[in-house]
């Protein structure tokens, strides 16, 4: 598979020792302060938790996914013991990470990150991971202040604000200028494919009818179904950011989409039941 061809102004694929990783152009620049990588790939999947109707993961897929985060975290130079996972749950809470509770394995499954699909932390031995199969993930990093943030943003939590939320504990805990701060959101579903019903497109046009651009970011029929919605989740977290304080050219977009490159990346829209998910790692350095 040609991986190489997911490759544009913003992102470039990475490969060592038979893994493959995306990484964002403009945080390459702070490569001594921060490490990060997008898993690429369907041949991976990082699910740790059990899914929905599930009591528990079983070994074997457990055993399959600490490998593959052990790989990913081997190749940007990161120490596998220290990724802490949130247990999340399309929410918009985000949590500051000040301590590590496993000592010589990765905090994963663990009740104080429970409901939680954001974490910061300024540590530089804490490698933060959160998952997708479709949903936004994304990092926040201010090389000025040295903190980092990685965090899940699905449709729900786009619709609560959950980049809002991080950018404000950000600022409050860390004293971060918006202005220093740089955001980089890897790939996820696009307008193209994220077909709602009126009832979820209702929810996003009453919460952000004060965009300027919303009947651009909210329309009817036009991913090809004249009666489903198709609704921009990436432009919704762009025009929060930019509200925010973040300057235009600090919010670097993949621009790939999960279900147009399905058979490079998971999708849950595209792989229904077999979907499996992607990582993103960051860590300071």
């Amino acid at each position: 598979m040609d991986y190489k061809i997911l490759e544009n102004e913003n992102v470039v694929i990475n490969e060592k020792d038979g893994i493959h990783y995306l990484q964002f152009r403009k945080l390459l620049e702070y490569d001594s302060l921060i490490g990060h990588a997008f898993s690429i790939g369907r041949d991976l999947n990082f699910r740790t938790a059990p899914k929905n109707g599930m009591d528990y993961l079983p070994k074997e897929e457990m055993d399959l996914a600490l490998n593959n985060y052990k790989k990913l975290c081997n190749a940007v130079g990161f120490e596998y013991k220290n990724l802490i996972r949130p247990t999340m749950s399309h929410s918009d809470n985000v949590q500051i990470v000040k301590e590590k509770i496993n000592k010589d394995t990765p905090d994963m499954n663990i009740p104080s990150l429970e409901n939680t699909d954001g974490l910061i932390t300024d540590k530089r031995e804490f490698i933060l991971a959160t998952t997708g199969s479709d949903c936004i993930t994304m990092v926040f990093f201010d090389p000025v202040k040295k903190v980092l943030g990685n965090v899940h943003s699905g449709w729900r939590g786009t619709l609560a604000g959950i980049s809002h939320n991080a950018v404000e504990k950000l600022k409050e805990n860390f004293n971060v200028d918006a202005k220093n701060l740089i955001c980089c959101m890897a790939p996820a579903i696009r307008k193209c494919h994220f077909e709602v019903d009126k009832d979820v497109a209702d929810m996003f046009y009453e919460k952000y009818k004060y965009f300027s651009d919303i009947d651009e970011i909210i329309s009817k029929g036009s991913g090809g179904n004249p009666e489903k919605y198709y609704i921009d989740t990436i432009k919704i977290n762009i025009n929060l950011l930019l509200d925010d304080g973040l300057k235009q050219e600090n919010i670097i977009d993949s621009k790939i989409c999960t279900v147009c490159n399905e058979k490079m990346i998971n999708s849950f829209r595209a792989h229904k039941a077999g979907f499996g998910l992607n990582a993103l790692i960051a860590g300071l350095r």
